[in-house]
C-alpha cells in the first residue's frame, strides 16, 4: 500500500495555519555511475558522482503550474521561493500549505503541490508559459517585459558593505558546497547577512534554482524582505537572478563570473548593487556601487 507522507512541524506563518509536508524517506542530490577514466594512456573503471536531475512539478490549488530541471532537495523551499519570485505571493500568509507527497515507500516525490489563498493571486498567472529548464529561468516566459513591469520594489538604500569583506564570502562559499565538492557539476546560492554571516546556502543544477531555494529558505523563516543581506551566486549573474534578488528585496549581488547585459540594465534601473568577477581580492561593479564604495571610505576614515 502507499506510504502517507508525515506530516512535518515545520515553519508556521504568523496565524499559524501554513503545512509542511514532506516524505519520510529523504531526497538525494548525489547519484553514482562507473565511468571509464583515461590518463597519460592509462585506463581504469572508477565510480564517479554525478549531480541529481529531475523534474519537479509545481502545482497550485490542483492545476498545474509549472516543471522545472531540479536537484532533489529543499523542494518545499524551491516551491515557495518559485511563488514569491514570480509573484505569484507576496507574502508568507498568503501560502496556505505545501505538500510533496511520496506515493511508494523508498520514493521520492517530484511533486509539490501548494494551496494558496485565492484572494491573494489572480488566477489568470496559473495559465502563463512558466516552463523552465535548469540552465534558464526566463526561456519559458512569454515576455521579458512582464517580469520586468510587475511592480518590483527597489532595494533598501541605507546598507553599506566594506569590500574587504565582500572579498571574503567566495571563499565561505566553496568551503560550504559539500555537494559540488563530490560532483563538480552543481551551481551554489548562499545568502549573507551584512556583517558577513552565512545564513544559508543552497546547490542545484539550476542556479535560479538555488536562488529559489534561498528565498523559499527565508520566506519560511519570515525574513522576507531580505533588506539587509548579500546574495552570492556561483557562475553568472544573469537577468533571472537579479528580478529574484529584487522579489526578495535584496540590496547586493555578487557573483563569480560575469552578469548579462540584461542584468546590468535591470540592476541600474532598481538601484541594485550588481558585483561581478568577484575572486580574490578583485570585482567589478556594474551597479549601486554606493553601498560598496561608501563601505570602504567609512573603514578608510576610521
Amino acid at each position: 500500500m502507499p506510504q502517507e507522507p508525515s506530516l512535518s512541524a515545520g515553519p508556521t506563518n504568523p496565524s499559524g495555519n501554513l503545512r509542511t509536508v514532506t516524505p519520510r524517506t529523504p531526497e538525494h542530490s548525489v547519484e553514482f555511475t562507473q565511468v571509464q577514466e583515461w590518463n597519460a594512456g592509462r585506463t581504469q573503471r572508477l565510480q564517479d558522482s554525478l549531480a541529481a536531475e529531475e523534474p519537479l512539478e509545481i502545482r497550485v490549488n490542483g492545476m498545474p503550474l509549472t516543471v522545472t530541471m531540479r536537484t532533489p532537495g529543499h523542494d518545499l523551499e524551491l516551491a515557495a521561493g518559485f511563488l514569491l519570485t514570480e509573484g505569484l505571493v507576496d507574502e508568507l500568509d498568503h501560502i496556505g500549505a505545501l505538500r510533496s507527497p511520496a506515493t511508494l515507500p523508498g520514493a521520492r516525490s517530484n511533486l509539490v503541490e501548494a494551496e494558496l489563498d485565492e484572494n491573494s493571486f489572480d488566477p489568470r498567472d496559473l495559465r502563463r508559459n512558466f516552463f523552465a529548464s535548469s540552465s534558464c529561468g526566463v526561456c519559458g516566459k512569454a515576455s521579458i517585459d512582464s517580469i520586468r513591469h510587475r511592480g518590483l520594489r527597489r532595494p533598501d538604500r541605507s546598507m553599506r558593505v566594506d569590500p574587504e569583506l565582500l572579498c571574503t564570502l567566495p571563499d565561505i562559499v566553496r568551503d560550504q558546497q559539500a555537494v559540488f565538492e563530490r560532483t563538480g557539476g552543481l551551481h551554489a546560492a548562499a545568502l549573507f547577512d551584512e556583517f558577513g554571516e552565512l545564513l544559508a546556502l543552497r546547490e542545484d543544477i539550476g542556479r535560479h534554482n538555488a536562488v529559489d531555494k534561498i528565498v523559499g529558505w527565508a520566506l519560511l523563516n519570515h525574513q522576507v524582505p531580505l533588506s539587509r543581506h548579500i546574495l552570492v551566486v556561483s557562475g553568472r549573474g544573469g537577468f533571472e537572478i537579479v528580478q529574484k534578488s529584487l522579489a526578495a528585496g535584496i540590496p547586493v549581488l555578487a557573483s563569480v563570473s560575469a552578469p548579462s547585459s540584461l542584468a546590468v540594465k535591470l540592476a541600474r534601473e532598481m538601484g541594485m548593487t550588481l558585483a561581478g568577477f568577484l575572486r580574490g581580492r578583485r570585482f567589478v561593479l556594474y551597479s549601486g556601487d554606493f553601498r560598496i564604495l561608501a563601505g570602504q571610505q567609512h573603514r578608510a576614515a576610521s
